[in-house]
């Protein structure tokens, strides 16, 4: 038999596992092991904005695909997560959206474009 400490959702739990082939099934005692002092995580490196260039963000076409519709215009003001245009891959409709605040520099495709995986479709700036 062998014993193994489990941890799930943050808890460890004593588990023994009893070892060999046996046609049988064995349910193995579970006890709850005294819980483990909490780990603080580390503090996530600061790092700076990059200046803001005409049309330094690139969105590109995560995959290959058409454009369903375009949600935005030139000029427009963006919020990080919002919908910039509808592609159309494997039947599915996936929103592609701003990865950050800005204004959109350019719109590099149109309704009813094919697109391939990596072509940039909008900057923003």
């Amino acid at each position: 038999m062998k014993n193994y400490t489990i941890t799930v959702n943050g808890t460890p739990y004593n588990v023994t596992v009893e070892e060999g082939a046996s046609s049988q099934a064995v349910s193995a005692p579970v006890t709850q092991a005294a819980p483990a002092a909490p780990v603080a995580a580390p503090a996530p490196a600061a790092v700076p904005a990059p200046a803001a260039a005409a049309g330094s963000v690139k969105v590109e076409a995560p995959m290959p695909g058409t454009i369903l519709d375009v949600k935005v215009s030139v000029g427009a003001a963006v919020t990080s997560g919002q919908v910039l245009c509808i592609l159309e891959a494997m039947k599915m409709e996936n929103d592609i959206v701003a990865p950050q605040n800005g204004t959109v520099a350019s719109i590099n495709i149109n309704k009813g474009d094919s697109v391939e995986a990596g072509q940039v479709i909008i900057t923003l700036s």
